[in-house]
């Protein structure tokens, strides 16, 4: 009787540890995921850029524009509706949300190359040019429920423009 105590015992563990790898793997996965769309998005959103000021010599981007098409591009690289929530057959469980959407160009006044930091969401970077930042998140998955509460899978992007002197 003590030995099927103990083994089933070590099975428990090895079926916890088994899930526990599972969950892992599948942040992995999403985080990757996350971050691919993340900088097609800036990359998409950085392209609209204000053609009036652009005939001046200006890099301005419209912001209007360049949200509309970051969402967008969320949409559809990561198969969601227009709430930022999964579609059927979407790797994703939970609703994607926008964090941080920033754009810093030639209209806000600052001089190229410029430090960008953000300590809440773990951006310090030198931007070459005009550019658009931005932060998704969605929450993390869960196999195996545990006492602490798993954060989200947070995900920043940056796009930007490298002005030729």
């Amino acid at each position: 009787m003590d030995y099927i105590i103990k083994l089933a015992f070590v099975l428990l563990i090895f079926i916890y540890s088994w899930f526990f790898q599972i969950q892992n793997q599948e942040w992995d996965l999403l985080r990757s995921m996350l971050k691919d769309a993340n900088n097609m998005a800036v990359h998409d959103a950085s392209q609209e850029l204000n053609e009036a000021a652009r005939a001046q010599g200006l890099l301005i981007i419209d912001p209007a524009e360049a949200y509309a098409t970051f969402r967008q591009s969320l949409q559809i690289n990561l198969g969601l509706d227009g709430g930022l929530s999964p579609l059927a057959g979407s790797r994703l469980q939970t609703q994607v949300r926008i964090v941080k959407f920033d754009i810093v160009d030639e209209s806000t006044g600052v001089n190229f190359p410029f430090l960008y930091e953000d300590s809440a969401h773990g951006i310090a970077k030198y931007i070459q040019g005009p550019s658009v930042i931005a932060v998704i998140e969605t929450k993390h998955p869960v196999l195996v429920t545990r006492a602490k509460v798993q954060e989200a899978i947070i995900v920043p992007a940056v796009q930007e423009y490298k002005l030729n002197e």
